[in-house]
């Protein structure tokens, strides 16, 4: 799988929820696309990623 742009290691059964916990990234503070479409955050623990997906991660931050 490519993750922003760089290839990563990929696993059987890996879901979206699982890869940001993995990266430590918080989930109410990243939009994830997967292979162009943007995954509902509802859908990060069972959405699957497979060996030959895209995904990019885009993080907000906070600020003023």
């Amino acid at each position: 799988m490519i993750v922003n742009g760089e290839k990563a290691a990929w696993e059987d059964g890996l879901t979206v929820g699982r890869l940001l916990e993995t990266r430590n990234y918080r989930t109410d503070r990243v939009a994830v696309e997967k292979n162009g479409e943007i995954v509902p955050k509802k859908n990060y623990p069972t959405e699957e990623i497979l060996e030959e997906d895209r995904i990019e991660i885009v993080s907000f931050v906070g600020g003023g």
